[in-house]
């Protein structure tokens, strides 16, 4: 009895007759490069601009310097 409540809970809580079979395939197989930030490391830098822009800067910077 309880297992057929969870069964009918899950069922009405996940309806997929929307869905789209693979309509992310394609981004899938593409790869990721998701990197995960340190707490403090976030804390500084909190949006996906804000880390492009130091690390572009870090990239100047270092082509500058002497090998």
């Amino acid at each position: 009895m309880k297992r057929a409540r969870k069964i009918a809970r899950v069922v009405r809580e996940h309806d997929f007759r929307g869905g789209v079979r693979g309509k992310y395939a394609a981004l899938y197989r593409e790869g990721t490069n998701i990197i995960r930030l340190s707490p403090d490391v976030s804390e500084a830098f909190p949006d996906e601009a804000s880390v492009n822009g130091a690390l572009r800067s870090l990239i100047k910077i270092a082509q500058h310097l002497p090998a």
